[in-house]
C-alpha cells in the first residue's frame, strides 16, 4: 500500500526539519482514516501583523475523489495551528464518509415519471 505524497511549503518563514517532521507526523493521522487520499499539499504562513494572535498560519489541501477539502486555521503559536488544523480535517473526512455511507445504505427512490411506462 503506498501513502500519498505530503508536500509541505514554507510562505515567509524557513522550515525546519523538526516542523516537516511534526506535520508529517500529524498528517499520517489522516492518512490512516481515509486510504483515498491522493495528495496532500500544507502551507505554513508566518504574517507580521501588531496583532500577535493571528500570526501563524497553516493551510491544507487534500486532494480526493470529488471536491478537495481545503481548511485554513491561524493562531499565535504554529503548531497550535497545525494541532488545530488537523482536528478540523480530521472531522470533515468523518463527516464526508459518513455521509457517503449514508447515501450509500439508504438509496433514495428515484421518479422516472411518465419515461416508465410504454405509450
Amino acid at each position: 500500500m503506498t501513502s500519498a505524497p505530503i508536500v509541505v511549503t514554507g510562505v515567509h518563514m524557513d522550515l525546519t526539519d523538526a516542523l516537516k517532521e511534526t506535520v508529517c507526523a500529524k498528517v499520517e493521522r489522516l492518512l490512516r482514516h481515509n486510504p483515498r487520499i491522493i495528495r496532500v499539499l500544507v502551507e505554513l504562513v508566518y504574517t507580521r501583523c501588531s496583532d500577535h494572535s493571528r500570526e501563524f498560519g497553516a493551510q491544507i489541501r487534500l486532494e480526493v475523489p470529488g471536491p478537495d477539502i481545503v481548511v485554513r486555521e491561524e493562531s499565535d503559536d504554529l503548531y497550535k495551528s497545525i494541532d488545530i488544523l488537523v482536528d478540523k480535517v480530521d472531522r470533515q473526512l468523518r463527516r464526508r464518509h459518513r455521509l457517503d455511507k449514508e447515501k450509500r445504505n439508504h438509496p433514495h427512490p428515484t421518479d422516472l415519471g411518465d419515461l416508465g411506462r410504454a405509450a
